[in-house]
């Protein structure tokens, strides 16, 4: 198969066409739910001071991290990739809690620049490597983070789809039945892959992550971060059924939940909806741009944001609700949120399964 590939040097785009021996969806791949059987969740290590701003926010930032990992941790194994110079005080912070995995890297959100999992007819596990240019060129120096889904595979010995456009892990979001949710703000935006149509992101998505339909939200004006990543806005909590965030009077969030209202998914099912708060978050006078959505489904268990706020309890109870039979652990995810992110976006879920064994050439990339 002929595919565009999309690089990026400074602010130069390099278009060049590649051929891929075959993509996942050929090969029998897919991205499967979120919510099925894990081996691992990957995380990174924070790094990034100007992200969090300065020394201060970056230490707190650690501090929600490691609070998280431990919560994955009752779960699940966790691995933490770190700068080597990072590596013994990660190890420290975390304190047997997550596998240190020394890798260069630039920023902190792994759900975002790292390994997406796909599962093979057979079971097995391969992995995709998206292009990562840092939310459209927002951050300098991102070469480590475009690199840290190869490296990632190369450690776990693990087969790797090179995949030809930008993308993030957070823009998309699969019910591991061939639907898929986005929003228009993020893949349609012109500082990611501005020569691709709608039905071409669309193609994309079905030979990388096997979904036969897109279901297009409008995205988030206020999330001028991401350009309005799906994981802060909606997400499927089983075949059919989604999760989404209130509108609280904002339209275009109005209009996420209506497209939503409208869908059906790629089975012909129409969704049944169920709404989380969207809570009020306030330090120093300026929002937070703060979800209930942006979790992260463990084996066995849910952790998910909280904020100190009276939305808490009732966001929990929704989830709780949502996943039956899972424990719900919540983490103050506020030292988090003044980053850009959430739960979501700093965890990477790898499905349970043997790894398919990389090509030659991949061993050497």
């Amino acid at each position: 198969m002929l595919l565009a590939r999309i690089l990026y040097h400074g602010k130069r785009r390099i278009i060049g066409i590649v051929k891929n021996e075959k993509t996942p969806a050929e090969d029998g791949f897919a991205m499967p739910a979120e919510w099925g059987e894990h081996s691992a969740c990957w995380m990174a290590w924070p790094c990034r001071a100007e992200v969090w701003g300065g020394a201060r926010g970056l230490a707190e930032a650690r501090l929600g991290y490691a609070a998280t990992a431990r919560a994955v941790g009752e779960f699940e194994s966790v691995r933490m990739l770190a700068n080597s110079e990072d590596a013994a005080a990660a190890r420290a912070a975390l304190n047997g809690n997550a596998e240190i995995v020394p890798m260069p890297i630039d920023d902190s959100w792994l759900r975002d620049n790292g390994a997406t999992f796909v599962r093979g007819a057979g079971g097995e596990i391969a992995g995709i490597n998206w292009r990562f240019n840092a939310w459209g060129e927002k951050y300098r120096l991102f070469e480590n983070d475009d690199a840290a889904a190869a490296g990632m595979l190369r450690f776990l010995r693990m087969r790797r789809f090179d995949a030809p456009l930008v993308m993030e892990g957070g823009s998309f979001h699969t019910d591991g039945e061939g639907t898929a949710l986005t929003t228009e703000q993020c893949l349609l935006h012109p500082n990611r892959n501005p020569s691709l149509s709608r039905a071409e992101i669309e193609s994309q998505l079905r030979a990388h992550l096997g979904c036969e339909k897109t279901i297009w939200l409008a995205g988030d004006e206020r999330d001028e971060e991401t350009d309005g990543h799906i994981d802060n806005l909606a997400c499927f909590c089983a075949p059919g059924e989604v999760l989404a965030m209130e509108s609280g009077g904002d339209s275009v969030l109005e209009e996420n939940i209506r497209r939503l209202r409208d869908a059906t998914d790629a089975k012909g099912r129409k969704l049944q909806l169920r709404l989380l708060p969207k809570p009020s978050v306030r330090e120093n006078g300026c929002d937070l741009l703060a979800s209930y959505i942006n979790f992260y489904p463990a084996n066995g268990g849910i952790v998910m944001p909280s904020f100190g706020v009276a939305e808490d309890e009732k966001a929990r109870a929704i989830i709780a609700e949502s996943f039956p039979g899972r424990r719900v652990a919540q983490v103050d995810a506020r030292a988090i949120v003044r980053g850009g992110g959430g739960i979501h976006c700093i965890t990477q879920q790898q499905p349970a399964g043997e790894a398919a064994p990389p090509k030659e050439k991949e061993t050497l990339q």
